[in-house]
């Protein structure tokens, strides 16, 4: 079983190190991820290891806490960094206000700046001294956590970077201590050799400044990492901390943990969502894009689901909770990022293993350093400043960043763009991955059947569509819902063919009785048992199954009227998609269940390398395996008989839209179940990776380089070195630097899905009539085009947004004959069909909402 854990008082990489190194020494422990950004850890193992866990925590310096035994941990923090920037910021500040006065105080007389008298000359150098030693003393009293865990690390034999800190300034303070013993004793004893020589010797300044400068470090470091967790915070902004809840007919407020499953919830005008649930009442558009990316609002009545973290629009509506807390589709979205910062990339071990090892060698390079130096006949106080420098810039900090923030930048941007990455893992491998196998229906293909062509023999093609529609209407068949879909997208709900009596044909299709006649809807072998004669469409229906089309057949008693072809159309992107992949590189393989004519003619057109049909559930897990001799392999799937091959995959992808099985079973999931998105996937997953390469190699980079400076290597041949100060502040910037590159990945532009609001629609349906004993074909498109056609255009007033577009959009092209285009930027609508009534119109827009100034 795997369990988190907090982790409090971790600085750098070498504190998680220690407590990793520590917990994975626990009996029953399998697997141990310390994650230092967010001083979170995840442990996999037995069960009952929970206090031996918490136990090493603790011999590791360090203090641990179950998850949901600590109330920090009791929900995920919108932004876990706030509370430490705050006391970061005040601790900085204090300490600033005792660092000036000590700078001017040492370093004023320098730079010809007046300083007191008593300050001044020789004889009040012991003063001069003092004076420095006292602020240097508060303002070390303030930053103690470095002196205290420092302290505890060493004991521990794990020191880490506190060690360091507290080494290099503690050095400098303690030197200051003697030197101020050494000017006693030479003023006690009129040895005013001995205070020339050590007057000048104090290093307080030194001291003092190593840890403001480290303070405005981590001050920087902790700004920029609350930037990070940016998008965790936009996301649960979006859901509001009370609701107006309906009670035995009274309203009352309550806050949205309280809300549950079944409760009746208000949602006003410009209301945020609070739960997941299904609207009881009333009409009004919901804002979808934080979830979907669709930027239109959605329509919603009774009936329709609507998401936690969504915008009512200017309607009033009643909703009931289906799902709460942490089962609501944000949460889940949530905590999933959540988890993939907890978690390690393969990539990091480089990081970790360094770590572990490079703080004592930095101790004895620190110590070696100043006794070579003594060794060399260099003064004392020179000697200890080149050890200080050692120790101050050697700090692992940006080590210890360099993945964990890419990490959290790369997963919160995915988060934002509907791509969920489970797992730091995941993030790595997939642009890894050079095959990527696809299942076809519901992933490549929009995964329902869609009405494509209408061919009438002896009736008219608008009839046979009509009465086809009444006759499949009660039907449960996957065609008929197509052919009802279809239906009413072209004409309304409105038939005024009375359906009598029906009856299903297992196997076959469906009898029933319309306006007392018998017809008969199904397949071949239906047509032969009632004797209907199908010679008259050989010819096309040949046609039409070699493009991979299903055929539905239509009979009145035993003469045959027509057939209505549905097929399963390719998403509007996925061929997009497929292209962009291709052009990367990457070996693009299809999976389905179908025949294999059907996959073929669906392949033909897309960028794919292989196509295997007829293949089963567990043959699909056996391809994946086929293909990961040959390299890395990601699959994207949707349903349940994907499950097992996206277990199997290097990187399993589940389309959002598909089945929990799929989403379980997959490394990432794609909430807009658009495959553009597997393509900024990867985009996300090469450009994180990149951007923890370039970390890594900053972090290691800037210790092989500035070591060598601080200890004093080029010091004979160029007099370059560098003061514990000057080491401060470089030391803290790499961290700053770390953090900041990290945050660039916000200024990736991922590929965009093009808008596919009217996806469900059917591209063109192909409208022709057979005369029942003559083979001429006549296209309805083409009479169409024969007929005079109207165009108008509409002046239109009120019209705000994209939403206010898609009401007027909606109302009229939902009158019959009508295709209208409206747009925003000039408030207008044009409208082409047959003998337009300008009232008819007018009407129409007036009641979506909005004025029509003008018809042209």
């Amino acid at each position: 079983m795997e369990r988190k854990y907090r982790v409090e008082g971790m600085t750098c990489s070498a504190c998680s190190a220690a407590v990793e190194r520590e917990v994975a020494k626990v009996d029953g422990v399998t697997n141990v991820a310390v994650n230092l950004l967010t001083n979170s850890m995840k442990v996999e193992g037995e069960a009952g290891i929970e206090p031996a866990v918490l136990h090493a925590v603790e011999a590791a310096g360090y203090k641990g806490f179950l998850e949901g035994e600590d109330k920090k941990s009791e929900t995920i923090e919108a932004d876990p960094f706030s509370e430490e920037l705050e006391l970061k910021r005040r601790r900085l500040i204090v300490s600033a206000i005792f660092l000036i006065p000590l700078l001017y105080i040492s370093m004023g007389s320098m730079m010809g700046a007046p300083v007191p008298s008593f300050l001044e000359g020789r004889d009040n150098l012991l003063i001069f001294a003092l004076v420095q030693f006292m602020f240097t003393t508060v303002i070390l009293f303030l930053n103690r956590h470095y002196y205290v865990n420092g302290g505890k690390s060493m004991m521990r034999k794990h020191p880490n970077m506190d060690a360091l800190i507290a080494m290099g300034s503690g050095a400098a303070y303690i030197y200051g201590i003697y030197v101020i013993f050494q000017l006693a004793y030479g003023f006690g004893h009129g040895d005013m050799a001995r205070v020339a020589l050590y007057g000048h010797e104090l290093y307080f300044e030194s001291a003092a400044t190593i840890v403001v400068l480290i303070d405005l470090g981590k001050y920087l470091e902790a700004k920029a990492k609350h930037k990070t967790s940016g998008a965790i915070r936009s996301l649960m902004d979006l859901t509001p901390e009370v609701a107006t809840v309906i009670k035995d007919g009274e309203e009352k407020v309550i806050p949205v943990e309280a809300i549950e499953i079944g409760d009746r919830i208000l949602l006003k005008p410009g209301e945020n969502v609070p739960v997941d649930g299904v609207v009881v009442e009333g009409i009004s558009s919901v804002d979808e894009s934080a979830l979907s990316g669709e930027p239109i609002p959605v329509e919603k009545t009774a009936g329709s689901e609507i998401m936690a973290a969504t915008t009512n629009g200017q309607g009033r509506l009643i909703m009931e909770a289906k799902r709460v807390g942490e089962d609501t589709t944000i949460a889940k979205i949530i905590a999933l990022v959540d988890d993939a910062n907890a978690t390690k990339a393969p990539i990091s071990k480089i990081a970790d293993k360094v770590a572990g090892v490079f703080v004592p060698i930095v101790i004895a390079i620190a110590l070696a350093t100043g006794g070579i130096w003594l060794a060399l006949g260099a003064e004392p106080a020179f000697a200890l400043k080149l050890a200080i420098s050692v120790l101050v810039i050697s700090c692992p900090c940006a080590l210890g960043l360099a993945t964990p923030v890419a990490i959290m930048v790369g997963t919160g941007k995915g988060a934002k763009a509907g791509v969920l990455f489970k797992s730091a893992e995941s993030l790595e491998v997939l642009h890894h991955a050079d095959t990527v196998i696809f299942d076809k229906t519901g992933t490549i293909t929009r995964g329902k059947p869609y009405v494509t062509d209408v061919v009438a023999a002896g009736i008219s093609a608008e009839e046979l569509f009509a009465t086809a529609y009444a006759l499949e209407k009660p039907s449960e068949h996957p065609l008929a819902e197509g052919v009802i879909r279809a239906y009413e997208e072209t004409y309304g709900t409105e038939n005024k063919l009375s359906l009598e009596h029906f009856e299903a044909i297992p196997g076959r299709g469906l009898k029933a009785t319309l306006n007392g006649e018998t017809y008969y809807g199904g397949n071949e072998a239906l047509m032969d048992s009632v004797g209907a004669d199908l010679s008259v469409i050989r010819a096309q229906l040949d046609a039409l199954l070699a493009e991979g089309k299903t055929p539905l057949f239509f009979a009145k008693g035993n003469e045959f009227i027509g057939l209505i072809v549905a097929k399963d159309l390719v998403k509007a992107n996925s061929k997009r998609a497929l292209e962009k992949l291709h052009g990367a590189g990457k070996k693009l393989i299809m999976l389905t269940g179908d025949n294999e004519k059907t996959a073929k003619v669906i392949g033909q057109d897309l960028a794919i390398d292989h196509i295997h049909a007829g293949v089963l559930p567990d043959e699909k897990e056996a391809f994946v395996r086929q293909y990961q001799e040959a390299g890395k392999v990601a699959m994207v799937g949707d349903g349940i008989n994907d499950a097992p091959a996206l277990a199997r995959s290097d990187v399993g992808i589940a389309i959002g839209a598909g089945t929990d099985i799929a989403m379980e079973s997959a490394d990432v999931v794609l909430m807009h179940s658009d495959l553009m998105d597997v393509v900024s996937a990867m985009d996300l997953s090469k450009a994180t990776i990149r951007n923890i390469k370039e970390n890594l190699f900053w972090a290691f980079f800037y210790n092989v380089i500035c070591i060598p400076v601080a200890a004093g290597l080029f010091y004979k041949p160029f007099g370059l070195t560098l003061s514990p100060m000057i080491a401060a502040l470089a030391m803290s910037f790499s961290s700053v630097f770390v953090v900041t590159n990290a945050l660039r990945l916000n200024f990736l532009s991922l590929e965009k899905a093009e808008s596919e609001n009217k996806e469900e629609s059917a591209e063109s349906i192909d409208f022709v009539e057979i005369p029942s004993v003559k083979t001429k074909t006549h296209g309805y498109n083409e009479k169409k085009e024969e007929k005079k056609m109207d165009k108008k255009i509409l002046k239109i007033d009120g019209m705000s947004c994209n939403h206010c577009v898609g009401r007027v959009d909606k109302a009229l092209n939902e009158l019959n004959g009508v295709k209208a285009s409206v747009t925003l930027d000039p408030q207008e609508a044009i409208v082409e069909g047959e003998k337009l009534d300008s009232a008819l119109l007018k009407k129409a827009v007036e009641d979506a909402g909005y004025t029509v100034t003008a018809v042209e």
